[in-house]
């Protein structure tokens, strides 16, 4: 990371913005930051850096949406995502950078497969059920271990619980709220487990310091914006963004 070039520089720059729109406005932009960063960065190293922007935008995106959370749902679902993030840790303990960087690759594929299937199949007509009525020990267990599991070794957990949180039938706001509180708990969690692993250090903080200022206009963006968006359109260009992101890390 000694050796960024300017250009690298200005895509990790945008991608930081990105971060902060997402966090406010589509929570599915993300993979196509972590598919940015895994690109410019080494891929494992990629992991530690972004960590402290994602949670700048938790914050950003807790302080606006703070009053929306369904904490019910967070309750049930973080004991079985705590199992996840030490599965992930345990994963990354071995994994070297060619590992974590197919392994981003095939969560980033999986995730865009899932989003289309659940689109495919009318899973979104689920949201007309009342918030957490479709949740349940096994339901919650699952998507709870795999988001767990996808957050820690590739900051990928957010289509996870996306999904979930829209099958359990949260509409915009609560949505918003409840995703905020969970990935700003888990996120804060998960930092003990990547300064270990090494992936947060000096040089990468140092990094984010520089980042952390795009991220702020980026979450400013998405509340500006989160009432105009084609949710559609816009759905679309991130999963296509995400499929050649997996591809351009999958074929390196």
């Amino acid at each position: 990371m000694n050796t960024i070039a300017l250009w690298e520089l200005a895509v990790l720059a945008g991608a930081a913005l990105l971060v902060g729109f997402s966090k406010t406005a589509v929570s599915g932009a993300n993979t196509v930051s972590l598919a940015v960063f895994a690109a410019v960065l080494p891929a494992r190293e990629s992991t530690g850096v972004l960590l402290p922007l994602l949670i700048v935008g938790d914050v950003l995106a807790v302080f606006t949406y703070r009053r929306h959370a369904h904490w019910a749902t967070l309750w049930r679902l973080l004991p079985a995502v705590a199992v996840g993030v030490v599965a992930g840790w345990v994963f990354m303990l071995w994994a070297d950078d060619a590992a974590v960087r197919v392994s981003i690759g095939a969560i980033l594929l999986f995730m865009a497969a899932v989003t289309v299937w659940r689109r495919r199949t009318g899973a979104d007509a689920a949201a007309a059920r009342p918030a957490g009525a479709a949740g349940g020990r096994v339901k919650a267990g699952s998507y709870g271990a795999l988001g767990g599991f996808t957050t820690m070794v590739a900051n990928a957990g957010g289509p996870v619980m996306s999904l979930y949180l829209i099958s359990s039938g949260f509409q915009k706001l609560g949505f918003l709220g409840t995703s905020a509180w969970f990935f700003f708990i888990v996120n804060v969690c998960k930092v003990p487990f990547s300064v270990e692993l090494g992936l947060i250090d000096g040089h990468s903080l140092l990094l984010d310091a520089g980042l952390a200022l795009f991220v702020i206009p980026g979450a400013i963006l998405g509340k500006l914006c989160v009432d105009r968006i084609d949710q559609l359109l816009f759905e679309r260009l991130v999963i296509a963004a995400t499929v050649l992101g997996g591809l351009q890390l999958l074929l390196r």
